[in-house]
């Protein structure tokens, strides 16, 4: 099981990693890259797009190096706690512009944020 959530761990660090690069690419860029799945950032100020980027930035740091480097431990499921909130308001906001044939991603990417938020928080907790 520790091994099963590392790896979510990790999978989902670097999806947060290679999404965060919103902060540095200009929308308009990133609204041409991938056709129709990524028109959704012209909905967004460059400003909300950047903090979007800065959170899963440290929602990446958040799920590898506190139980990495032994400080604070108790801050990974609290960092998979926010990125359930982050990839609920991305559903939210595929569901309201109609985009369902994209949503499968950010199901899946929630449903391996919930299973580890259960994971660290209940039986494979750091703290026990």
């Amino acid at each position: 099981m520790n091994l099963a959530l590392w790896i979510v761990a990790g999978l989902m660090a670097a999806v947060c990693l290679t999404s965060s690069s919103k902060m540095f690419v200009p929308r308009e860029k990133l609204a041409a890259m991938g056709g129709t799945a990524t028109r959704w950032v012209l909905d967004f100020s460059p400003g909300a797009l950047k903090v979007i980027g800065a959170v899963e930035l440290l929602a990446a740091g958040g799920l590898i190096l506190p139980a990495a480097l032994d400080i604070a431990p108790v801050l990974v499921p609290l960092a998979a706690t926010g990125l359930v909130l982050l990839f609920a308001g991305a559903l939210t906001m595929r569901l309201r512009r109609g985009e369902r044939v994209t949503i499968a991603g950010d199901l899946l990417y929630l449903a391996l944020v919930l299973f580890l938020v259960w994971g660290r928080f209940g039986p494979e907790s750091f703290t026990s």
